[in-house]
């Protein structure tokens, strides 16, 4: 359809079809000897309705069907591109459609190039991603992810040993005062702050634990990422009280995406803990065609995903980790709906190759 827009081709195709009859009846009228034929078109009636209208209405219902019908085309090759699109959008760079031709329009085959050409180009992006994640940064001959894992180990290790331990015997003070409170008279003014304290100090009893979550070691230690989020799925079950379900598949990708993902759902139990306020909370981790999705939803206070929040460090950093392997982040949040976090990392299959060839993984932090 080139050069011509829907409008102009159906007005063209109407207009030809009212000079094509107008020369036929011309024609059969002069064969048939009749005179004043311009005349006979007035004259002439069909249902009471002179013959020259009929011939506009069928001119009008050519231009009307062709319309439609370069309509219908139309959508339906665009709707082919949109598809593949999407499906490039969504991190589907393998899908066996897109090397069909979707027309043989020279217009049409040009976006179809064009189209291949950025699939080949977030190909190699994705790829060069993957394989950048997994080599080491070093620092003084020290790789960035020892040195990042040591100051974890130190700063939980000090936030239990004082901070949590400090928590824990002000909250067991607390629980005694109230206690008192109930069979004291003299204390019957100050129950009502005495709860107040109890709950504050019960809130940063939750904080802390939520941080010391975040401050584990990014390693999976030998585990498989399937028996790593379980595991901390099962601590976060004994420490808090939270529904928890959970569908996690078995999936082999490199190291480095690995403790990228492990990392990530820290990051995601963390930011639910502090800030979601959550009864229930599940996640879902497993391979869709050439993707790896990770889905985390929870029935907290949600947030106005334009608005500042305290978790929106934690967000941009996720999205910053997801981003570093090629993927993509989508969350869906409302005030007091709950949010949901799907995040999908493509298995690009020439990074996987690279990766088996015996590059050591690391994983930026």
């Amino acid at each position: 359809m080139g050069k011509y827009s829907r409008l102009q081709i159906s007005l063209y195709s109407g207009l030809v079809s009212f000079l094509l009859i107008l020369t036929t009846l011309f024609l059969y009228m002069y064969a048939i000897g009749k005179k004043q034929m311009i005349a006979q078109l007035f004259a002439a009636r069909v249902f009471y309705i002179p013959l020259f209208i009929h011939i506009i209405v069928i001119a009008l219902t050519v231009s009307g069907v062709v319309y439609f019908l370069v309509t219908f085309l139309e959508k339906r090759q665009l709707g082919k591109i949109e598809e593949k699109l999407q499906s490039l959008a969504s991190g589907n760079y393998e899908q066996p459609f897109l090397d069909v031709k979707i027309s043989q329009n020279q217009e049409m085959l040009l976006v179809d190039h064009d189209i291949k050409r950025i699939k080949e180009k977030l190909v190699s992006m994705s790829r060069e991603l993957q394989q950048l994640s997994s080599l080491p940064q070093m620092v003084d001959g020290t790789t960035r992810e020892k040195i990042l894992e040591e100051e974890r180990h130190r700063l939980a290790r000090e936030l239990h040993d004082s901070v949590s331990q400090q928590l824990f015997a002000a909250m067991m003070m607390m629980s005694a005062l109230n206690e008192q409170s109930q069979q004291s008279e003299e204390l019957e003014p100050y129950k009502k702050q005495l709860a107040m304290v109890a709950d504050i100090i019960n809130a940063a009893q939750s904080e802390m634990r939520a941080l010391l979550l975040h401050l584990r070691p990014i390693s999976l230690e030998g585990k498989s990422l399937r028996q790593g989020i379980e595991q901390l799925l099962k601590e976060l079950q004994t420490k808090i009280q939270i529904q928890l379900k959970w569908d996690v598949q078995d999936i082999q990708v490199s190291a480095s995406i690995e403790d990228q993902l492990f990392r990530v759902v820290q990051e995601l139990l963390s930011n639910t803990l502090r800030h979601a306020k959550a009864n229930e909370l599940e996640v879902y981790l497993k391979i869709v065609g050439q993707n790896i999705l990770l889905r985390v939803i929870d029935d907290g206070v949600g947030f106005e995903e334009k608005d500042e929040h305290a978790g929106s460090y934690g967000l941009r950093n996720i999205r910053e980790r997801i981003a570093g392997v090629g993927g993509s982040t989508k969350i869906i949040s409302f005030k007091g709906q709950g949010t949901s976090i799907e995040i999908k990392v493509p298995v690009v299959k020439d990074a996987a190759a690279f990766l088996e060839k015996g590059v050591p993984a690391g994983s930026p932090d």
